[in-house]
């Protein structure tokens, strides 16, 4: 199960852009939503924050927006993997905020789910997890933390990739590139807006599933 539940905090003023650099995002709220799934057949958990590119019972309401939003947006999931009510959240991080956005992921086995995603004016250079809850505790080689640079290029590209186990019924999702290249994502700011994810292989167990991959591309100017 991977966990991107957020926590944002408060920056000083923008640093201005370096010459020849686009400025940080001009304006807006990236509002980040995390929706959860539960099949009991699979004791398995699931995790979306974009909307699957082939399967939109898993859609998140993950957006652009001059408004903050307060209550995620979750779909009905397929029957089997159903929401789960405790586990979904949203994190409106005001892109204004500074000039780097932190993106942690914190990824829990068999797994208080807590990340330090943030906007602020410095890179985080550590993965900030929380404890877990006794049961799920973190696995250090699938998280880890990126620090975009909101003035470095026009798009943010966010890439998830989604994998699945068959021997141990169970997924497992990526947005942040871990430490375990094999499960890479192509998540950057760039001056063009990507349209396919770039998702690693897997490791043979955990294979990618292209159904419920997917990229979101957020213009920044």
């Amino acid at each position: 199960m991977c966990a991107l539940t957020t926590t944002a905090t408060a920056a000083p003023d923008p640093v201005p852009a370096r010459a020849g650099e686009a400025g940080t995002a001009a304006s807006g709220y990236l509002n980040l939503q995390q929706c959860v799934y539960y099949a009991a057949s699979l004791t398995d958990h699931f995790t979306t924050v974009f909307t699957p590119s082939g399967d939109g019972r898993y859609s998140t309401g993950t957006k652009l927006s001059g408004t903050p939003d307060t209550q995620p947006s979750c779909g009905p999931g397929n029957g089997n993997h159903v929401p789960i009510a405790l586990l979904p959240g949203v994190k409106a991080l005001d892109l204004r905020a500074g000039r780097f956005l932190n993106l942690h992921q914190c990824d829990y086995y068999y797994g208080r789910y807590a990340t330090g995603t943030n906007v602020s004016n410095s890179p985080d250079t550590a993965v900030t997890c929380g404890l877990g809850n006794g049961n799920h505790v973190p696995h250090q080689p699938l998280s880890g933390v990126e620090a975009l640079d909101l003035s470095a290029g026009r798009y943010l590209n966010l890439h998830q990739c989604v994998y699945y186990s068959e021997a141990d019924t169970s997924h497992l999702t990526t947005v942040v590139p871990p430490s375990d290249s094999r499960f890479a994502t192509g998540t950057k700011v760039s001056d063009s807006a990507d349209t396919r994810p770039a998702c690693g292989p897997g490791d043979g167990d955990h294979v990618l599933v292209p159904l419920l991959s997917s990229v979101r591309s957020f213009p920044l100017a």
